[in-house]
């Protein structure tokens, strides 16, 4: 018997590099491999105009100034280096920053370690749906605060915070409104202008661009201090010679994506509609976050008496995942779920179902029917 196809449901994870991206990096790995600080020779000179290049594409996704990104390695140093070298370089107005229980590790992580440096921080709960309460932010802020943290797109539900709401918030109070766009930039629309936000961090693998590159939006005027040492790269704030070819890659999957990204949403909504209408009357199946703004290519269900993990080892031809790659090795149950208030056994009980650009619609019929007899296999065996 023919080995069934592997379908890719873990868009959220990561996505593949678009063909078009790759194409366009090529160059940079041969006939234009220069430095792009070396300002002597056409070889550094033609790495730069790359990397300028996709610093205006990136900026026209999001709407911001193409001098107000900073190339990183990824959304994780991003989120290190605007929040370490924020409240660093900020301390002597205050030492109290805000943010939210649903965040990634990578915000939470880095919370803690300001934490130890004398920071005090606020995690702001979340109702059933995983928003946060903007009154409770509004509460939050003392004399003391200096930056207010909240994501964009929660990465393993969906949910959507209100960023113009919080930044009126933000903004009436003399504070700073930092997110973590990196589950949204590429996938629904996000305009630092609109949104009100100050800094904002996000990635190029999960936009169809390539691993190991992403950028901070650092509003003109901000001050963040450099988190590593060793150059005077990008404004002095991330030093180290440029990945050239992985920024080159990064612009080009933003420019497609502001070109594509409406009609792709649209498509990618109607298919999660077709899974979650095709799964809901499975009984004791909850969808988890908030069904009406949330990311559209995606779904985050749980179902009682069904352990999560099981559930994805069995659907040996499915690419799923419970929740973020980065902590996918562990065996506690998601923070972000226990934070709706799931007990420990329904948070272990959940499956992330995120579709992107190369899925199909036989691709989702079929994952359907695996996911169907997978939840009633275990359910028998249960018995």
């Amino acid at each position: 018997m023919a080995e069934k196809k592997k379908i890719y449901l873990d868009y959220n994870a990561t996505t593949p590099t678009d063909e078009r991206v790759v194409k366009e990096m090529l160059p940079y790995f041969t006939e234009k491999f220069g430095n792009s600080s070396s300002v002597t020779h056409t070889f550094g000179w033609d790495a730069e105009e790359g990397v300028e290049l996709a610093r205006d594409r990136i900026s026209k996704l999001i709407g911001s100034k193409p001098k107000e990104i900073v190339f990183t390695s990824g959304a994780t140093e991003a989120i290190n280096t605007a929040l370490l070298g924020f409240c660093r370089a900020n301390k002597e107005n205050g030492n109290h920053i805000i943010t939210c229980k649903t965040e990634h590790t990578a915000v939470l992580d880095t919370c803690h370690q300001l934490e130890q440096e004398g920071f005090e921080v606020t995690y702001l709960p979340v109702d059933t749906s995983g928003n946060i309460d903007v009154e409770d932010l509004q509460r939050a802020i003392t004399r003391n605060t200096i930056l207010a943290c909240i994501m964009h797109a929660n990465n393993e539900i969906g949910t959507i915070h209100p960023l113009a709401k919080i930044s009126r918030i933000t903004q009436k109070a003399g504070i700073k409104l930092m997110t973590d766009a990196t589950q949204s930039v590429g996938k629904i629309p996000f305009d630092v202008n609109k949104s009100g936000v100050d800094i904002a961090a996000f990635s190029s693998h999960k936009l169809y661009g390539p691993m190991g590159v992403g950028a901070l939006y650092i509003k003109a005027g901000i001050q963040i201090n450099p988190i590593l040492f060793g150059g005077k790269q990008e404004k002095k704030i991330r030093p180290g010679t440029l990945n050239v070819p992985g920024i080159v890659g990064f612009g080009k999957a933003c420019e497609i994506c502001d070109l594509e990204m409406k009609d792709e949403s649209s498509r990618l909504s109607r298919l999660i509609e077709t899974i979650e209408d095709e799964l809901f009357d499975i009984e004791g199946l909850t969808i988890n976050g908030n069904q009406s703004l949330r990311l559209p290519h995606m779904t985050s269900i749980s179902i009682t008496d069904v352990d999560g993990t099981r559930l994805i080892r069995a659907m040996k031809n499915l690419a799923l995942s419970q929740g973020s790659a980065c902590s996918s090795n562990t065996t506690h149950p998601s923070h972000v779920l226990k934070a709706l208030g799931h007990s420990d056994d329904l948070a272990l009980a959940s499956v992330r179902i995120a579709l992107g650009r190369m899925t199909t619609r036989m691709e989702v019929i079929d994952a359907i029917k695996s996911i169907k007899r997978g939840i009633s296999q275990l359910k028998t065996s249960n018995l």
